[in-house]
This record gives C-alpha cells, structure tokens and sequence, in this order.
C-alpha cells in the first residue's frame, strides 16, 4: 500500500511538472493557451492581455439574483416578436484578440446574430454582472471599459449590498447611466422595450446574506 501510493504521488509530480512546463507563465497566456484551460475547468477565469485572473466562485445570494435576471429577459425573448436568446455564466466573451471575460448574463436580442457561437461569443446586446464583496471595483469600474471596449450596447450592474440595479447605456466610447434603481423603483432597459425588474422583487427573492460556513 505505501509503494502504490508513493508511486501515484510521483506519478502526479511528474505529471504536474509536465503541465507547468507546457503551460506559459502570466504575461504569457494566448488566445488558445485560454481557450484550453478553460474548455478543461469548471473555475471562473478570464483573460487580459497574456494574464490570467481565477474569479470567486458564486454564492448562493448572487446565483439567486442571477436567475431571478435570467427568468425576466428569456420570458421577454420568448415573447412574439422576439427571437432572442439569453444564457448565464460560464459562457466566454471575447472582448477584442487577448481578452475574454465571462458575464454572469448575457443577451443577444437575435438568435441568428453571428456573434453567437458555441464555444464563445464574440459579443452581446446586453450583459449583466452581480457585483461580489472581494472586489467590487471590478464590476463597477474595470468591466465597465471593457464591456464599452466591446461595443456592448448595454450593461446592467447588480449590488446586492446596496440593493441596487444600475443600468447604462452606451454613448460613443463609454457608458452613461440610464439610471441607478433602488427598492421601490423598477429597473428598465433602454433597447428591450417591455423589460421591467420590480427591484424590491429581486431583493426580496434574493433575501439577507446567509451565515458564513
């Protein structure tokens, strides 16, 4: 029994060390050498310029809002005359050549648009984050010139912290905000006429924080 398992345990070093040499190190990482990783792994990883970044995993708080978003955009695509489509996270966008990131939601108002691929998409009509307590900044600040930087028309930003819906819309190179809604309020959509989030619904669905493990 001890021989077996000191030969699976070099087995797997050897192994290990096979990968590390085959994988580039960060600043090093290509479209494809992504792509690879990320065909293999249920983790959350994103991609900028030759350097990888392993997101959070989701909590059960964020994967609620989630779907609450999720069952009011398919029920207006699934409505006549729409024919879009809406899928939830763990589908890659490409950015532009060396960035991909990976929304918790995103939209294409046209199921036959040509952005839409199996494996990644090459952009959307919408996109949605659910802004996480590690990094906020990234949601609000850095994703927002990204998403802008893909000629995503529209982006909506969820804080479950502060209970509100930000929606922006896409004016040139940047976005401006259609507004910032809060319980009470009903968060719009600029391009999808008839979405409308009952925000305090959303919360509510969503409820407090439950206790850490």
């Amino acid at each position: 029994m001890t021989q077996a398992t000191t030969a699976a345990a070099t087995s797997q070093d050897v192994l290990n060390a096979i990968l590390g040499d085959a994988m580039p190190s960060q600043g090093g990482w290509s479209d494809e050498h992504y792509l690879w990783l990320t065909d293999r792994t249920r983790r959350l990883v994103e991609l900028t310029d030759g350097r990888v970044e392993v997101l959070p995993m989701p909590t059960e708080r964020h994967q609620i809002i989630l779907l609450f978003l999720y069952r009011r955009f398919y029920a207006h695509l699934r409505e006549p005359p729409h024919d879009g489509v809406v899928v939830t996270s763990g589908l890659r966008m490409r950015v532009r050549a060396g960035k991909f990131r990976g929304p918790d939601l995103l939209l294409l108002r046209d199921r036959s648009d040509s952005r839409r691929r199996d494996r990644f998409w090459l952009g959307a009509d919408l996109v949605a984050e659910i802004v996480g307590p590690d990094d906020p900044a990234r949601d609000f600040v850095v994703k927002r010139v990204d998403y802008a930087e893909a000629s995503v028309p529209e982006y909506w930003i969820v804080d479950p912290d502060s209970e509100t819906v930000t929606v922006l819309m896409l004016a040139g190179n940047a976005y401006v905000e259609r507004g910032v809604f809060a319980r009470g309020d009903t968060a719009t959509s600029p391009r999808l006429d008839g979405v409308a989030v009952d925000v305090t619904a959303l919360f509510d669905e969503a409820g407090s924080r439950p206790p850490a493990p």
